[in-house]
């Protein structure tokens, strides 16, 4: 399974935000065991970068931890044409609109968010965190 990490959740999971932490933390752990593949968008990274450096105050530090990320994660690139496919959608949020175009041009399988609401008329499913999870465990049961 090939799924697009929202930011909400690589923040939660690098800054521990409660009460958010724990099932962003797993999906990092499930990444790391290779249970599925996770991408986060080049987009996001700035703004991962951002959130993160102003805990850290540190650029070397915060380029550390997005060198950790990127071991976990590939990055996809967000381009031109997800925003201008984006442009007519009926999902009001720009933003995840994009995301969403980037994850069917990347033909990711679902985008994982705490911010489901957001994404109700995707063309790709979408997962909460904890849904996510129930799902990967479900596809781990089935192939033994």
């Amino acid at each position: 399974m090939k799924a697009i990490i929202d930011t909400c959740i690589v923040v939660d999971a690098l800054q521990s935000r409660q009460p958010f932490c724990a099932s962003s933390q797993e999906i990092f752990l499930s990444a790391a065991n290779e249970k599925f593949v996770g991408c986060i968008t080049a987009k996001s990274v700035t703004d991962i970068y951002y959130l993160t450096h102003r805990l850290t105050h540190s650029d070397s530090e915060t380029r550390k931890i997005l060198s950790k990320l990127f071991s976990l994660f590939r990055v996809v690139d967000t381009a031109g044409s997800d925003c201008i496919h984006a442009l007519p959608s009926p999902v009001s949020d720009f933003e995840d609109t994009v995301m969403i175009e980037t994850a069917k041009r990347t033909e990711a399988d679902c985008i994982v968010t705490r911010n489901t609401d957001d994404y109700k008329l995707s063309a790709v499913p979408v997962y909460s965190p904890e849904e996510f999870l129930r799902v990967l465990e479900t596809e781990n049961e089935n192939q033994y």
